[in-house]
């Protein structure tokens, strides 16, 4: 009798959940509405941006996920774990750095680190000491980590946040516009750490300063009063649903304008004159045809072009526009 061989059933691979999902979350006091069913997730192993004016509920959105300030309505799981029944379990994976960290300024670096382990590390001393060794040159105070804190610049402080924070190893570091009160020079050492951070954990972090969300962030969510005006990756935000081209004529442009408004491809074409010559900027909806016609049809009728290309979008202008669009 022949035996019938049962191959095995291929394994499923089942997606990790990601580090925070917000699902409708909203939180009034009394008759104020601070969030308004807003709902975006964080993937594992980003760091992602969280923009938004004062008073936007950036930080109510944090306290809500740190377990300190309870959601009127709405879901937040963490690594898939409900942040109403398993808070707990939750807090044990989250490193948190607020805007003004406070440190007994008689201590030094070290001695902070130990103090800070002791409330979550049970091994034995010399893991703890290597621990703290590794977390000191991480963010770059292994020279530093023997002097009293009350001597540290702001970016050293800032820097020294941060080690607090990650010094447990935690699979989601949540920090509290990180880089806001420093100078460039601090708010550069800040940004390359968070870099790489990005091995270890997912990092979720508020800020106002945009070229720094710019250059760090995977993923941005911008809230406006309560609301979620954005959640995208920051290519995608900068991108946006078209691209945009700066044409640079000799004269008035009036021509190239007029010329470029009866174009299919081409949207509201605008002209801005100085010194002699026009910049004429035009966003398009087949770049294509853009890279194909532009040129010509600005020159047909003999303009004279002296620059010509694509125009480099930042944040600052996308941010503006959002909120702007969504205050109108």
């Amino acid at each position: 009798m022949e035996t019938k061989v049962v191959q095995p059933e291929p394994a499923v691979e089942v997606a990790s959940p990601p580090a925070i999902a917000i699902d409708g979350l909203t939180k009034r006091y009394g008759e104020d509405v601070v969030l308004d069913r807003v709902s975006f997730d964080v993937p594992e192993n980003s760091i992602f941006g969280f923009l938004g004016p004062n008073g936007a509920g950036k930080t109510t959105t944090i306290k809500i996920i740190l377990g300190l300030a309870r959601a009127s309505s709405g879901k937040t799981c963490i690594f898939g774990l409900d942040e109403e029944t398993e808070s707990l379990a939750i807090r044990r994976r989250i490193g948190y750095l607020a805007q003004d960290p406070l440190f007994y300024p008689h201590m030094t670096a070290r001695e902070t680190l130990a103090f800070t382990s002791r409330f979550f590390y049970s091994g034995p001393e010399a893991g703890m000491r290597r621990r703290i060794d590794e977390t000191l040159e991480l963010v770059g105070l292994e020279d530093k980590a023997d002097r009293p804190i009350k001597g540290f610049s702001g970016g050293e402080r800032q820097r020294l946040g941060i080690a607090q924070a990650q010094v447990s190893h935690p699979d989601l570091l949540i920090l509290d516009e990180p880089a806001a009160a420093l100078d460039p020079v601090g708010r550069r050492d800040v940004l390359e750490i968070m870099e790489r951070l990005k091995d270890h954990t997912t990092i979720f972090y508020s800020t106002h300063i945009l070229d720094d969300v710019q250059r760090v962030s995977d993923r941005v969510a911008i809230l406006d009063r309560g609301r979620l005006v954005a959640s995208a990756t920051t290519d995608d935000l900068l991108n946006g649903d078209s691209a945009t081209y700066e044409v640079t004529v000799r004269g008035d442009g009036t021509g190239a304008v007029s010329a470029l408004a009866g174009r299919t491809w081409a949207k509201d074409p605008k002209a801005t004159h100085h010194n002699g010559v026009t910049m004429v900027t035009v966003a398009v909806s087949d770049e294509t045809a853009a890279e194909n016609e532009l040129l010509r049809t600005v020159m047909a009728d003999g303009t004279t072009v002296v620059g010509f290309g694509r125009k480099k979008t930042n944040l600052e202008d996308v941010f503006l526009g959002l909120v702007e669009r969504h205050e109108n």
